[in-house]
C-alpha cells in the first residue's frame, strides 16, 4: 500500500449507463500491490481531487477496472476521461469480502444500483472456483432498466450457471421483468439459510431492509457481509471523516459482518 498516488493510464472506457463509466487502467510504471474483491483505491483526477472507488475488475498484469458514477466534481472529471489519459491511484485500502468464510456454502449476492460494482469481483471469484462454493444467487435492484450495469455479463453469469434475478423501481416501455424493491426477489430463491453466505452492497436503506429480511428468514447475522459507505477523505484512518460508531470505514471497512454493522446502522445517517 502506498499513500502517494501512482500514475495509471486509462486503457479503455466503457459507458455503462447515462451517468456511469467503467475505466480500465494499467500502471505507467510501478504498480500498486494486488487488490482483492471488495477493497478500494483512492482515485485521483488531476486538477479536480480524489475519491474512493472500489475495484470492479481485478485483471492480469495489475490491470484494474473502476466503475464510476458521475455525482460530483471529481467523479464527473473521471467520467470525462478518454483512453490515454492519466490518473493517480493509491491503495489498496480497506477490508474485502471474506470469501474464505463463504467456502463450502451457497453464496447469495444482493446489489442495489452501483453497489453491483464492488460485488462484481466476488461474483467472478465464485464462478472461477466452482468446486469451492455451492450455488450462486445474484439479486440486483436498479432505479430503471437503463440503470442496470453489466448487461452482457449478467447473461454470462446466468450461463455459468448462476441464478440472476433483476428488479427495477420504475419500469420503462417494454420492460417485462420484476418491479419493486430487491427484497421481493428473495421469494424466488430455493435456498437454505443454514448453508448460505450473503454479500450485500448498495444504498444504506437497501442494506438495512435487505439484511433484516434475510435475518427474518433465518440467516444468521454472522453469515451476512455488508459494504458500507461514508465520506472517505484520506483512506488511511487518520482524518476521521468516515467514522461510523467505533469504526473507521476506510480502515475497518468497508466490508464488515452484519453482526457488527447491525447496531451501527440502527442510527440513521444524517
Amino acid at each position: 500500500m502506498t499513500t502517494v498516488p501512482l500514475p495509471y493510464r486509462v486503457t479503455a472506457v466503457s459507458a455503462e449507463t447515462a451517468d456511469c463509466v467503467s475505466l480500465g487502467v494499467a500502471p505507467v510504471g510501478r504498480a500498486l500491490p494486488e487488490f482483492s474483491p471488495g477493497r478500494f483505491a483512492m482515485v485521483y483526477a488531476f486538477g479536480a481531487g480524489e475519491v474512493p472507488i472500489s475495484v470492479s475488475v481485478i485483471g492480469d498484469g495489475h490491470r484494474l477496472v473502476h466503475t464510476i458514477r458521475a455525482i460530483g466534481a471529481v467523479t464527473g472529471a473521471l467520467c470525462r476521461l478518454g483512453a490515454g489519459d492519466t490518473i493517480g491511484l493509491r491503495g489498496p485500502y480497506g477490508t474485502g469480502w471474506d470469501l474464505g468464510a463463504a467456502a463450502g456454502s451457497d453464496v447469495l449476492v444482493i446489489a442495489g444500483g452501483i453497489g453491483l460494482a464492488p460485488l462484481r469481483p466476488a461474483v467472478r471469484h465464485v464462478l472461477d472456483h466452482p468446486g469451492r462454493y455451492g450455488r450462486l444467487h445474484v439479486l440486483i435492484g436498479a432505479r430503471t432498466p437503463e440503470d442496470l450495469l453489466y448487461g452482457e455479463e449478467l447473461e454470462h453469469w446466468r450461463r455459468a450457471p448462476a441464478q440472476v434475478e433483476v428488479t427495477v423501481d420504475r419500469p420503462g416501455p417494454g420492460w417485462r421483468g420484476s418491479v419493486g424493491v430487491v427484497t421481493t426477489l428473495l421469494d424466488r430463491l430455493d435456498w437454505r439459510p443454514d448453508r448460505t453466505a450473503a454479500l450485500l452492497c448498495g444504498p444504506e436503506v437497501m442494506i438495512r431492509h435487505t439484511a433484516r429480511a434475510l435475518l427474518a428468514r433465518g440467516l444468521p447475522a454472522g453469515r451476512v457481509q455488508v459494504s458500507l459507505e461514508r465520506n472517505m477523505r484520506c483512506g488511511t484512518g487518520h482524518c476521521g471523516h468516515c467514522q461510523l460508531g467505533p469504526l473507521l470505514l476506510c480502515r475497518d471497512g468497508p466490508v464488515v459482518g452484519y453482526d457488527t454493522a447491525r447496531p451501527l446502522l440502527a442510527v440513521r445517517e444524517l
